[in-house]
């Protein structure tokens, strides 16, 4: 149906203009020779398996507006499955299992799904925990290989169930948070918005049919058919990413062309080290998208010295609105040879200047730089609130260089939260200005605020300072994550440090918690006082550090499952109210917090 908005139309598209280019590619094994060997299937025969799936799910009683929880194995199984429920306008439900079982099953019984679609731990789990899955009136058992296939052919049926002809404000997911700094929500995706985000994605990075692509977080694999990019299904276990193989990795980019690729900075991190140390550039790789959490300058280096053919890249944006801004290698790094003020010098946020790349400004406080606003998108940054800000005629728009609240609008913000009218209260701002009927039904009249504090540079560019909810508000001022926390972590003894609060609200004391590179160098009373002074040295340098007295040694951080790169910071300060930290000024133990 040509003038339908369903995003699954897009298949078939592609199946016609390229029909025997391989679609996906999942392993299954090793060759004799030791290379991959895949199961894999063109274009053609992705269409016709998404049209068996279709027939299958219509016979088991699967109707149009179902919300349908999917809990099946990444590969061909989640692709199929996904497309089949879009094509015969069911809404699939998909939350991450890796938030933890009470998370988990408090999601499923607040999407209320009619029909279960999922493997035999999943059909299981709905039997035991029954009170989660009680509107469940519908079971589709699935096998656990992530090779399955339904079809037999190459050539879709004629009988399948024909494309369902969908608005763009039709209901076509519900995908849930990470739930990082806070509890998991079901974000509400209508058919249009995934529609502008394969544009947006597509014209941003200038990604063409033919490419090939392997995404290192499943639901990004859902994007490829309508991109007409192969995908190669990574050996990766979701759940656990950060127990990744890099080998495993490098030889999939290798031996299948790879030219796109996304990833945590956690994930990327660990292969580009591999990279380096065995000498393994990466020579088809055009582009590395990396998101999930702040993309660290160190990084970016280490990506450009195995990508002599392409470009490391950070999309900026949520699973409330994505992709919102993205920046380059080339940008965040600057020129070589220019000259960069001194750690000590001043230089007001917003004026930072344009050749000198962005890294610099990040060591000195300056923040994160995400890049300029993607096409189509707009952003603006308003007074730091924690309340409900119903109209944007409520609130103060800040001018550049003044930090405050991120807030965006276009094509791929959403609308709402799945059964939390109190929460899109929360994250929703009315443009009554923008309220024409094009702006209703494009979106583009509904503000999403992205629970970020940042601010836009003179250049037009938006820089990240931390999430709203993980400011430290103390008696002299606010203190955000990625204005404090990149002057420590630039010690290289330093892995990852922390910024939080110690005390009462409103009354905060601002501290750092250190995650070693090496356990080993902070294994003695010692060894954390004399990192303790070194870590001070770098603090008095800086305005957003100096203040910071007191730091903590934690061994391994929390982190979010989906990217292990997002750091928990809340818990990280709940864990540090027990504990003594050593004072920053004379790096000796104080008395308990």
């Amino acid at each position: 149906m040509a003038d339908s908005a369903n995003i699954a139309r897009h298949l078939p598209l592609m199946a016609a203009r390229q029909p025997d280019h391989p679609a996906v590619k999942v392993p299954r094994g090793r060759t004799g020779d030791g290379r991959i060997d895949y199961l894999t299937l063109s274009f053609t025969q992705l269409d016709a398996e998404v049209d068996t799936w279709a027939a299958h799910l219509v016979r088991q009683g699967v109707r149009r507006g179902d919300r349908v929880l999917v809990m099946v194995r990444q590969g061909l199984p989640l692709i199929a499955a996904a497309f089949a429920l879009f094509k015969l306008g069911a809404v699939p439900v998909i939350i991450d299992p890796g938030m933890g079982r009470k998370n988990f099953l408090e999601c499923v019984a607040r999407s209320r799904p009619r029909v279960l679609l999922g493997i035999l731990l999943a059909q299981l789990m709905s039997r035991v925990f029954r009170t989660a899955f009680q509107s469940v009136e519908v079971r589709v058992w699935v096998s656990g290989s992530p090779t399955a296939r339904l079809s037999s052919g190459a050539q879709p049926s004629a009988l399948s169930p024909q494309l369902v002809s969908s608005e763009a404000a039709d209901l076509a997911a519900i995908l849930f948070t990470s739930g990082s700094t806070g509890a998991p929500k079901g974000v509400c995706y209508e058919h249009g918005m995934f529609d502008a985000q394969v544009r947006l994605v597509r014209d941003t990075y200038g990604i063409t049919p033919g490419e090939v692509d392997l995404p290192m977080l499943p639901i990004f694999a859902l994007f490829n058919p309508a991109l007409g990019m192969t995908t190669i299904v990574p050996e990766i276990d979701p759940s656990r990413p950060a127990t990744v193989d890099p080998a495993k990795i490098v030889q999939a980019i290798q031996q299948e062309g790879v030219t796109n690729s996304f990833g945590s900075p956690t994930l990327w991190r660990k292969i580009s080290r591999h990279c380096l140390e065995k000498n393994l550039p990466l020579p088809t790789l055009r582009r590395v998208l990396m998101a999930g959490a702040p993309v660290p300058p160190a990084l970016f280096a280490d990506m450009q010295k195995i990508l002599p053919n392409g470009t490391a890249h950070s999309p900026y944006g949520a699973s409330e609105s994505l992709p919102v801004a993205s920046i380059s290698a080339a940008e965040v790094l600057g020129s070589p040879g220019e000259d960069v003020p001194a750690p000590s010098t001043v230089v007001a946020f917003g004026t930072w200047p344009l050749a000198l790349g962005t890294s610099a400004a990040t060591a000195a406080g300056h923040g994160t730089c995400v890049g300029r606003p993607v096409a189509e998108i707009e952003v603006q940054i308003i007074a730091l609130s924690d309340g409900p800000v119903p109209s944007l005629k409520l609130t103060r728009i800040l001018p550049a260089g003044e930090i405050g609240e991120i807030i965006v609008r276009g094509p791929v913000v959403t609308k709402a939260y799945d059964q939390l009218p109190g929460a899109t209260a929360l994250a929703k701002i009315s443009d009554e200005r923008a309220l024409t009927l094009k702006a209703k039904s494009t979106g583009t009249g509904l503000w999403h605020r992205m629970g970020d504090a940042g601010y836009l540079d003179a250049q037009g560019r938006l820089w990240f300072c931390g999430r709203k909810a993980e400011r430290v508000e103390t008696p002299f001022g606010s203190f955000f994550t990625e204005q404090v926390e990149p002057i420590f972590s630039a010690h290289p003894a330093v892995r990852r440090s922390a910024l939080i609060g110690l005390g009462a609200p409103g009354q905060l004391r601002p501290a750092i918690v250190i995650e070693a590179e090496d356990p080993k160098t902070v294994a003695s009373a010692a060894q954390r006082r004399q990192l303790a002074r070194e870590l001070r040295a770098l603090a008095a340098q800086h305005v957003q550090a100096e203040r910071i007295r007191h730091v903590f040694f934690h061994p391994a951080f929390p982190v979010d499952v989906r990217h292990n790169a997002k750091i928990h910071r809340l818990a990280l300060a709940r864990w540090a109210a027990g504990q003594t930290p050593l004072d920053l000024t004379d790096a000796a133990p104080e008395k308990k917090a």
